[in-house]
């Protein structure tokens, strides 16, 4: 007899046999996730400190630029303050006393910003003396035509101040010859 051909319709294995193999494909199907998932997670964490890095690193990259371009900004209006400075000292020594005229007014209308700008700056006083750098104001722009040489317009006279207010909210008595400005 020769056999040729052998055909398997149904194979039962014993039970405990089939519950081992399910627990060991089960295992490793376990061990492969868990492997993926720490890959996963490591390469996760590798790339947020990459980013934390970088941010960084862009971070510092940009104030350095800042304070360079801050740097040069102070150069830059020193170098201007320099030249203003020259010129007139220069029209002072000519002779132009406008010129010394000019550069006192212009740090008066500097200091008077400031004091505008002050956060807590509510009412300023002022004495009569220094209400006198309200009536060289047209007296600069007189001086700057005369730099630029534009045509003097007809004299009229300078604006006077407001010399004492004494309505609104808040509101308190002017001292004699002490004008108030609201701010």
């Amino acid at each position: 007899m020769k056999i040729t051909r052998v055909e398997l319709k149904d194979i039962r294995p014993p039970t405990d046999i089939v519950n081992a193999m399910t627990r060991q494909m089960k295992a490793e199907r376990e061990k492969r996730a868990a492997i993926l998932e720490s890959e996963g997670m490591r390469a996760s964490e590798i790339l947020r400190a990459e980013g934390e890095k970088q941010a960084k690193i862009l971070q510092a990259e940009g104030l350095k630029e800042a304070a360079f371009r801050e740097a040069e900004a102070r150069e830059r209006a020193a170098q201007a303050e320099a030249s203003a400075t020259k010129s007139v000292s220069d029209a002072i020594e000519a002779g132009s006393g406008q010129a010394i005229n000019y550069f006192v007014a212009q740090k008066y209308v500097e200091a008077l910003g400031k004091f505008a700008t002050s956060p807590n700056a509510k009412t300023i006083l002022f004495p009569v003396e220094a209400t006198q750098l309200m009536g060289t104001l047209g007296g600069i722009g007189e001086l700057a035509r005369e730099v630029f040489g534009d045509q003097p317009p007809a004299s009229r006279p300078a604006p006077q101040p407001k010399r004492e207010q004494t309505a609104g909210r808040g509101a308190t008595p002017g001292l004699p010859g002490v004008p108030r400005i609201q701010g």
